[in-house]
């Protein structure tokens, strides 16, 4: 299992046009990523929250110097996110597992990242761990104009569920207006038949957002992104949010998955008890999409990729192949993340 589980492991990599074609022609590249940043809490004991079941606040001592090498070291893997290719980190990172505001002040003023100017799109959650997802962009290229929280309004068994609301932000990137939802849906807590109605809820409620914008703009161009706990051919996909993984079945209003291809070939964002899972995900509207018409007057999806370099992967031990995690049984490990960050190129003429 582990051999094979390594061999999806691999890095995915990705071919792309230089900012400037065998014709001359120039490009504008943007990054545009998602990161579960792994329960990145800060070391004070907020009452308010359950956040004492977080893993830095179960350890004895040391707090400081863990929470400041985790920020550093998910600085360090942002700031590498697309660079080889856009020469800059994400234009736009949407990421899951933080506290609050506090830790993402903290993060992009990080000697990595403070150059970047990343502003903070933010809303507290009624998460029962007290995390959040939050909206990370550089400010040179993205003017946000909206944003709004939703809560999806989850039950079980006529009882509330208090998970993650769904981020929406509109803004323009360069002169584009696109759209921005965040997410990180409900885990598969108790089993994953158990709880995949709660994900297919999560689901409904991207479709409503996405429905919104688009009788407003039948052309909007909007972008899903997050740790949604479901692989990409789940029902919530599939049955919900009725995506499609073949560029020529897209049609006008539909949602494109390029990582249902991806998990089709074993490629994965996370691992765990010895199964794979690629649960972080970037989707886009048909706008977004480049059908072979090689058309790039405005911003359109180039490839997409996981970042899964080798520094990111546990080189020994009981988990070696997986993730390199932070935490592991109440402790520091010194690792990133428990998921591989994911990310998009966007491309237009310059």
């Amino acid at each position: 299992m582990m051999k094979r589980i390594l061999f999806y492991l691999l890095v995915c990599s990705v071919t792309f046009v230089n900012s400037q074609d065998k014709k001359g022609k120039q490009y504008k590249i943007r990054t545009v990523a998602f990161y579960n940043l792994e329960n990145l809490f800060d070391t004070i004991n907020d009452v308010t929250k359950n956040d004492e079941a977080s893993p830095i606040m179960e350890m004895k001592g040391g707090r400081a110097k863990v929470y400041w090498d985790k920020i550093d070291k998910l600085a360090s893997v942002i700031e590498q996110i697309g660079k080889d290719k856009a020469n800059t980190s994400p234009a736009i990172i949407g990421v899951a597992e933080v506290e609050n505001r506090t830790v993402l002040e903290d993060l992009i003023k990080s000697k990595r990242l403070k150059s970047k100017r990343y502003g903070i799109i933010h809303y507290e959650s009624p998460d029962k761990r007290g995390i959040d997802v939050a909206l990370l962009y550089q400010q040179r290229y993205f003017k946000p104009i909206h944003h709004e929280s939703f809560d999806p309004k989850i039950y079980r068994e006529g009882r509330k569920v208090y998970t993650r609301n769904q981020l929406l932000v509109s803004g323009y990137l360069d002169d584009e207006l696109i759209h921005v939802i965040v997410n990180h849906w409900p885990s598969r807590s108790g089993g994953e038949a158990r709880s995949r109605p709660l994900r297919e809820r999560a689901a409904y409620q991207n479709t409503k957002i996405i429905e919104k914008l688009q009788l407003e703009d039948p052309n909007a161009k909007i972008i899903t992104m997050g740790d949604f706990n479901d692989d990409p051919i789940n029902s919530s996909f599939k049955k919900v949010l009725k995506t499609k993984s073949k560029k020529e079945e897209v049609q006008k209003g539909d949602l494109y998955n390029p990582y249902e291809s991806m998990f089709k070939k074993g490629f994965n964002t996370l691992g765990y008890r010895d199964n794979i899972n690629l649960f972080d995900q970037i989707l886009f509207t048909s706008p977004l999409l480049d059908k072979g018409e090689k058309d790039f007057s405005s911003y359109k999806m180039f490839k997409s990729a996981i970042f899964n370099k080798s520094f990111l992967t546990t080189s020994k031990g009981r988990y070696k192949g997986y993730p390199f995690r932070s935490f592991s049984f109440g402790s520091y490990t010194g690792g990133y993340s428990d998921h591989y960050p994911v990310y998009i190129y966007l491309i237009k003429d310059k």
